[in-house]
């Protein structure tokens, strides 16, 4: 017997209950609040306009399914099955923080706080998830596959990311490596800049999209579905030992950038979880390409 799908509710503590975790209680925290200007009334509004939609979309999950939620924090400790159906209720860069811990399960996007997102990746209203649940975890389900971006080190450690994937310093100073491209006979090249950031067409309305801006870029960045990545070297310092000649592009599926440490430790994170980071040492190679795998996103 197959198991009954399970939906899983993805959120995250809102800032209200991080204040209370802080001060205590309400009044402390209201003190705190007006003490620098501000109104806790606001924060806490919209704390009860996410909790209410996490018990909206709760309450439209078929009575024969199962259902669980996992708070944004846990996500790295939590088991996904494959008869799930990840529900994220909250901020665009929640569905991003889910998505380098599925394995292909359908992902439906809920905007808890309407007019504050984007609505790039959380593109429904709770009460449309009664009808996006059931159609979700059917075969027939409409879905976008979103492209990701993947980071495997020469010691084999890995990394996903919807958005980008940052390769630099863990601080302000400057990373040392070489820069080399798959598939050209051109030798790689000593760069020292504050990082390198590879990015997908989801992440092209992000951090990718501001850096393409500041330079006046000519490059034409992928849309989300598109099978390419675009990449950015991040103020490259040209000196006698190292050059500027290579500081953005794009890389198909099949090609791939590779970074060659040439500093005493380099990090290299997804969608800003810094939390979650592999570390690179003298020597360490890491490459970044198209990634295998494609967050599907329900329309």
């Amino acid at each position: 017997m197959s198991l009954a799908p399970r939906a899983v509710l993805v959120h995250r503590t809102t800032e209200y209950e991080e204040l209370l975790a802080r001060h205590g209680t309400h009044g402390q925290a209201a003190f705190f609040l007006s003490a620098r200007g501000r109104s806790v009334d606001a924060v806490r509004e919209r704390h009860e306009r996410t909790r209410a939609a996490l018990a909206e979309v709760a309450g439209a999950v078929p009575l024969t399914w199962r259902q669980t939620r996992v708070e944004r924090a846990d996500l790295d400790r939590f088991l996904f099955g494959p008869e799930d159906v990840v529900v994220v209720v909250g901020q665009d860069g929640l569905v991003a923080n889910a998505a380098k811990y599925l394995t292909g399960q359908p992902v439906i996007g809920i905007d808890a706080d309407p007019g504050r997102n984007p609505g790039v990746l959380v593109r429904h209203r709770p009460d449309r998830a009664r009808r996006l649940l059931p159609n979700a975890a059917g075969a027939g389900a409409t879905v976008d596959e979103l492209t990701m971006v993947e980071a495997v080190t020469d010691d084999a450690q890995r990394l996903l990311a919807l958005n980008e994937i940052y390769v630099g310093p863990p601080g302000h100073q400057t990373a040392r490596y070489t820069l080399g491209l798959d598939g050209t006979d051109v030798p790689p090249e000593p760069q020292a800049s504050s990082g390198v950031l590879v990015g997908t067409g989801t992440g092209a309305t992000g951090w990718l999209r501001s850096l393409w801006e500041q330079r006046s870029s000519t490059l034409a960045l992928p849309a989300p579905a598109d099978a390419r990545l675009a990449w950015f070297v991040r103020e490259a310092w040209p000196s006698p030992t190292t050059g500027t000649t290579r500081v953005e592009g794009l890389l198909d599926a099949g090609r791939g950038l590779r970074l060659t440490a040439e500093s005493d430790r380099l990090v290299a994170f997804g969608d800003g979880v810094e939390s979650d980071a592999l570390e690179l040492t003298w020597g360490q190679t890491i490459h970044l390409a198209v990634a295998t795998s494609r967050l599907r996103l329900v329309h």
